[in-house]
Parts: structure tokens; sequence; C-alpha cells
């Protein structure tokens, strides 16, 4: 049987219904036209009618001026079609499909709870509005349309600084207690799916990051009655209370900071903040939303962890064995125990010499294959043992950089090997050692920041064949995908001879029977970067792609993906190509190219690594 989902994925851009209209709208700016562009392709290849106009943004107009303009254009395009539902969406947000509970919905408002909650905390509970209108719909019924044109006079006759959310709120204040309304699930979020819910997602959000920028500068709204919450939202605020609270506050307060600063003082302040250790306080992991004390459990699996970081493969699986006892293990300790195992793989005192101290990123648990790529590579490169240390965390010890586009956490004590960047946007350590860097790109931004002219180029990740030999022999006469863990929820249709696997691990042992598939299979496509690259590395053919409307999925600006290919010596840049959901109606094949990288790159790539372990060890005798 076909879903709604499915039938609306495989639509061409012919319309396949005529009672709806999408709209948005754009400023005469190359950034917005290019959200404009993807977002006109992702919606008319759904089939869906799409109002998309540009705008002119004046001397004067900053963003506030702008958002507020959406109350009048929404309204107009309700005018101009009073027969149809209409839908607003913001530029920069994407449509994975249109299912039917949104296009046929029978209320008169439909759309995401405020911060995109769930039913314990709807209404006025934690929020002072109710409505998240990035994506929201207005049906044909009178109430409907007098909440829009109410939130337009509103908006024509209030002479205030606001933005579109504050007349929406007070329209629905006006309006809202004779009115229906449905609210949309927050697992239809593409950040918010959840693999056992049901619910597929269809909407992928893309905030430009001017909110906080101007939260403090425009109009706001103080809860209904004029309490901050209500005795419920109170007394969350009052558990939320202590080190929790205060990190939320803080983080809040200096992205605020950091935003309203020249973009050269921002660098610098983002550069303290990351050097003195703030980074990594205000972003670390906390046991629970709301949590000062973690339960019993949360340091059962904290316990674990830190067990696997020192080495105790024994201390890890007593503490297994406790939470097991309280409880029956879910995915989140099932992954810890998994990251735990790890750890203890690379620390373990059976490995001799002195620990080499060792950057690299974790999460999500149980890891992504990408980043625990780093103690993979550098094991086979010493016998020592490997120990973590977090990539934010303030250290003036020496310590190894490797893979991973983590240039911006660099410190003075840093030994470099192969590390990139995925953004010019932050400052590199210029007084660090570097041994090599990803690929020219990375080199030139250090070059920027007043750092020295690295000429060794080439990812880490390129070594696998050596770490882990594999040779390709007879394939499955199957093709394989492997996702990057951003888009592990789009809703993809695959054709019969396509395998899926999960590109999210940590241990050595999973690591190598996911290379073992790929290795066996006739070709690999994927949007994770370190696939591709572990596929270079074999000879594996392999595509690079990405999904239309979810071009900034993936964190960065896609910088990253020519900063490898130049700096592997390739002979073109190796850019993910963009493709729809149903691979059903795509020749893969013509996606697929395939290198097998140089074993002079190899050897290059592999005296860096050389180079930097060995002088870890000559500066941590």
């Amino acid at each position: 049987m076909t879903t709604d989902t499915e039938r609306l994925m495989a639509a061409d851009t012919a319309s396949v219904r005529d009672d709806i209209v999408v709209c948005s709208f754009y400023t005469d700016d190359d950034y917005y036209r290019a959200h404009a562009d993807t977002l006109r392709g992702n919606v008319e290849g759904l089939g869906v009618q799409l109002e998309l106009e540009e705008i002119h943004k004046g001397p004067d107009d900053d963003w506030a001026d702008l958002t507020r303009r959406k109350i009048g254009f929404l309204n107009g395009v309700c005018l101009a079609n009073p027969d149809k539902r209409v839908y607003w969406i913001d530029v920069d947000c994407s449509l994975l499909a249109f299912p039917e509970f949104i296009a046929s919905t029978t209320a008169d408002l439909i759309g995401f709870q405020r911060g995109f909650g769930t039913p314990s905390s709807i209404g006025y509970l934690s929020k002072t509005r109710f409505w998240e209108p990035c994506f929201f719909g207005i049906n044909t019924t009178p109430a409907a349309r007098k909440f829009m044109a109410d939130a337009a006079t509103f908006e024509r006759e209030m002479d205030i600084k606001a933005t579109d959310d504050y007349f929406f709120e007070e329209s629905w204040r006006a309006n809202g207690a004779n009115m229906t309304f449905q609210i949309i699930p927050s697992p239809a979020m593409l950040s918010k799916a959840q693999a056992d819910s049901g619910i597929t997602p269809f909407f992928s959000f893309g905030a430009s990051g001017n909110v906080a920028e101007f939260k403090d500068k425009v109009e706001q709204h103080s809860a209904i009655g004029g309490k901050a919450v209500g005795a419920v939202g109170g007394a969350l605020i009052g558990a939320m209370s202590g080190r929790t609270a205060a990190k939320h506050v803080a983080l809040q307060a200096a992205k605020r900071v950091e935003r309203a600063l020249p973009v050269q003082a921002a660098h610098r302040l983002r550069r303290i903040a990351d050097r003195t250790g703030v980074t990594h306080r205000l972003t670390a992991h906390t046991a629970g939303p709301g949590s000062t004390r973690p339960s019993t459990q949360a340091k059962l699996v904290n316990w674990m962890i830190s067990s696997g970081q020192k080495g105790d493969a024994a201390a890890v699986e007593n503490f297994y064995g406790k939470i097991e006892d309280r409880i029956v293990p879910g995915k989140p300790e099932i992954a810890a125990k998994e990251v735990a195992n790890s750890f203890a793989h690379y620390a373990t005192p059976e490995r001799p010499g002195t620990p080499v101290a060792l950057a690299w990123w974790v999460k999500p648990f149980p890891g992504n294959f990408g980043d625990w790529l780093s103690p993979l590579v550098l094991a086979h490169e010493t016998p020592n043992p490997v120990r973590y240390i977090p990539t934010t965390a303030k250290t003036n010890d020496p310590h190894l950089f490797t893979i991973g586009s983590v240039g911006r956490f660099i410190k003075p004590s840093s030994i470099v090997v192969g590390t990139g960047i995925s953004t010019t946007e932050h400052l590199l350590e210029g007084s660090a050692s570097y041994h090599s860097v990803r690929g020219p790109i990375t080199a030139q931004a250090l070059r920027d920041s007043g750092g020295p002219d690295v000429e060794s180029f080439g990812d880490p990740g390129v070594l696998l064949r050596r770490a882990v030999p594999l040779e390709r022999g007879e394939t499955t006469g199957r093709a394989t995908l492997v996702r990057h863990f951003t888009h592990a929820n789009v809703p993809l249709v695959l054709p019969d001879h396509v395998d899926e696997i999960d590109v999210r691990m940590s241990h050595p042992a999973r690591i190598q029977a996911f290379l073992e598939q790929l290795v066996g299979s006739d070709y690999v496509l994927t949007s994770a970067m370190h696939v591709m690259i572990a596929c270079h590395s074999y000879g594996i053919p392999c595509g690079l792609i990405n999904f239309e409307g979810l071009q900034n999925a993936v964190p960065g600006t896609g910088i990253k993906y020519a900063d490898y290919s130049r700096g592997a010596g390739l002979d073109k840049d190796y850019d993910p190509q963009l493709i729809r959901f149903d691979l059903t109606k795509i020749s893969l094949e013509d996606l697929v190219s395939q290198v097998r990288l140089s074993d002079d790159k190899l050897d290059e790539v592999e005296q860096a690594m050389r180079g930097g372990v060995e002088e870890y060890l000559r500066r941590a005798e």
C-alpha cells in the first residue's frame, strides 16, 4: 500500500492537489536567494503549489523589520486564495513531504508548539507565546481567516519594534478561545524524529540565527495572566535552578554578546572562550534536563564511561551489571556501554608505554564512524595506549589533534596532524605545533589567523587500508547506502538492490565489520565524508550525496569536501551531489566514481602521523 508520504515524495513538478498553497518570501541578497532556490525545488518537487516572492531590504531595515512583513504577505496570500489552505514556511526550512494530516487538516490553525514542545509543555507552561510559526497553516474557515486578518491589522497599526511572532500572538490571544487548532507532534521535525514514534518526519528547521540577537531588542510578551509561567511552570523553573539553569542562561547570554560584536571581535571572544574552557563548561553534557544532582542510574553510566577512559574493561562490565540490576538497559545505556568499551580498548594498560593523549569528538553515542577513526588510526601508528581528552577541554598539556573538522578547538599545546575545518568563520590557534592539516583551505585559514605556512596535507582517514588491511575480491552484487548521522531520520525510498548500514559506531570491531561490508559492495552511496574517504582509501566505487532541501543539515559551509579532495591530491573536488528522497527514480550508478588514493599520499600522511606521535612522546617525558 502506498503511503501519502511516498505518493507525494514521488510526485514530479505537476501539482497533485489544488486545495493547498505553500508560501514564503526572501530578501534580495545572494544568501537568501540560494535558500529560495533550494526551497523552490524542494516544494515543487512534492507536487505542491508554491508562492515565493523576493522582497527588497532597505538600507535601514533590520531582521525584525523584515520578519513582521510576513504578516501582511501571508494575509495577502490568504485573500488571494480564499478556497485553499495556506501554509507559511520560513525560506531556510525544508519540507521532506506533505503528509495528509497536514494537507487535509480540519482545524482552523495547524503548527508546531513554541519551542517544538511536547504535550507535557504545551501552551503557557514555560513559554510566553503559543506558536512556533516557522511552519504554520491557515485553513479556509471564517475563524482562521479572521485570525490572519486581525494579525495583519495589529501589524499595520501597532507602532512598536516587534517581529512576526508578536503579532501572531496578539491575534491568537484575541481569537484563540473561538478557534480549533492542531499541534504538530515534535517528532515530525527531522532533528526530533524518533525511530519508534510511528511519525515520519516531514519538516527540517533552518534557523537563521537572528532570534537570539533580537530577543532583547524587540517587544516581548508576558504569559497569560501576567505571571511568568504559572504554578506548574514555576515548579519546573525551581527544579532547574542552580548550575544547569545558570549554564543555560550563560550560554544564551554568550551567544547574544557574540552576535552583537563586530566580526573580528566576536572571533577573539570565541577564541578566548575555547582556550579558557568556557565553551567546554557551557556545552558539556549533563545528566538530564533540570538536573543538578544526577540520578543513581546516571551516575552508574558516567562511572562506566570514566572506567573505560581509564582502560579498566573489568570495571566497565561491573558498572553495566549494576545498571542491569536496576533497569532493563535501553538504547542510551547500550550506546554508552559501546563507547565505554571503545575507550577501554584504546586506553588498556595491555598496550605498553606512555599513554598518548588524543582529542577527538565522541558524540553522539555510540559514536560517529568518522570521529572514531581518530583513535583507530593513531593506535595503528603507535603501540602506546591512547588516552581520550575532550576537544573543548582546557589544557596546557601536550595532546594530539588528528581526524575531524575540529580545528576551532586547537590549543597552544596541541600537536596537529591532518585536522581540518568546516567553516572559515573561526580563527585557528597559530602557536600550536602543526605537522600537517587536512588540505589547502585549512592551511590558508591558519595563515589568515597568523599561524605558520603548512605544506603537508592529508586527512589521516586515508590510512584506513593500512590500519585495517582489506582487499576487494568478488563483490555481492548489491550496493550500500550510508547516511550522515544528521540524515538518520530522512524518509528515503530505496531500490531493492541497496542495503543500508548505520554510521553510528565507535568500537574497532564494529568499524572493521562496517568496512568489510563496504569493501564487499558493488558500490557505496553516502552523505558522510569519512565514509567516502574510506572508499577512496580502499578503491571502492563511491558516490557522495546530499538530499534536496537538507543541504544545511550537515554542520559547516561545505568547504571540507574541497579541502579533503585537494589535500588528498585528487583530480577534482568531490562535493555532494543533490538527490531526492526516492532513490528508485535515480540512476544511482551515474553518481558513482572510483578513486584509489596513491601510496605516495598515504606515505606522506603516515610520516606526518609518526612525526606527531614522536613529538608528543618527547614532550610528555
